[in-house]
C-alpha cells in the first residue's frame, strides 16, 4: 500500500499521552523469580494500558520452568511488561517488568540499563529464586526495594524473619505487599522513590 502525505496516522489515546506538565522522568525495573507477580502489578498500578508479552505456557516448559506454586498460571511473560504512572504532576515512572523464567534472563542486561531502581517481588513458597535476582542487581549496582507479595497459601513470616533469610542489608527496605491491588503497588513504587531519596541525600547514588 503507497503511503501519502495526506495519510495519518493514528496517534496515541488521549489517556495514554504524556501530561504536558511533565518534566522528568524515570525508568524503574520490577523483577523477580517466575510466578511473583510482576505483570500483575504493572497491570495494577499502570494509568496507561500496559504493554504485555504474554503467551500461553506450553508443555516445552514443563521440567524447565520452576512453576513451584504456580499451578494455575497459563500464561508468561516472555521479553518485558510495560507500564507508566505519575508521581506527580511533574514527574513519572516507566515501569519495566522482567520475564521470571531463568532461561529469559539473558533479557534483563537491556531492561536495567539506565534503571534508576528497582522492585524485587518476593514470593514466601520460594524464597531461593529471589537471591540471584537480587545478587544481579547488585552487581549492577542497582538499588532496589523489596516486596513480599502476599499469596493466599503463602506462608507468613515476620519481617525481621525474611530480612535474614534473605540475607538482606539493614538499609533495603523491605514491605508486604498485594500487588493485585493498586494501593499496595503503589505504595511500594514510593517506598522506592523514598529510598532513593535518602540513597541521594547520603551521595550514595549518583
Amino acid at each position: 500500500m503507497d503511503f501519502n502525505a495526506s495519510d495519518t496516522l493514528p496517534g496515541p489515546r488521549a489517556e495514554d499521552r504524556l501530561p504536558h506538565t511533565t518534566a522528568a522522568a524515570a525508568k524503574i525495573v520490577i523483577v523477580g523469580g517466575f510466578g511473583v507477580g510482576k505483570t500483575t502489578m504493572v497491570g495494577s498500578v499502570s494509568e496507561i494500558r500496559p504493554l504485555t508479552t504474554e503467551e500461553t505456557m506450553t508443555q516445552a516448559g514443563i521440567g524447565v520452568d520452576d512453576d513451584c506454586g504456580s499451578d494455575t498460571k497459563t500464561a508468561t511473560t516472555v521479553a518485558m511488561d510495560f507500564g507508566r504512572i505519575r508521581i506527580s504532576d511533574e514527574f513519572v515512572l516507566y515501569l519495566f517488568g522482567t520475564p521470571g523464567q531463568e532461561r529469559f534472563w539473558f533479557l534483563w542486561n537491556g531492561l536495567f540499563e539506565g534503571a534508576l531502581g528497582a522492585v524485587v517481588l518476593v514470593d514466601t513458597r520460594r524464597l531461593d529464586v529471589s537471591y540471584e535476582v537480587m545478587g544481579r542487581l547488585e552487581e549492577r549496582g542497582v538499588p532496589f526495594v523489596v516486596g513480599v507479595n502476599t499469596f493466599p497459601d503463602g506462608p507468613r513470616y515476620p519481617i525481621p524473619v525474611l530480612r535474614g533469610a534473605l540475607d538482606l542489608n539493614p538499609r533495603i527496605p523491605i514491605v508486604e505487599c498485594d500487588v493485585r491491588r493498586r494501593a499496595s503497588s503503589r505504595d511500594l513504587l514510593v517506598t522506592l522513590m523514598d529510598f532513593l531519596g535518602t540513597l541521594l541525600n547520603k551521595g550514595a547514588l549518583v
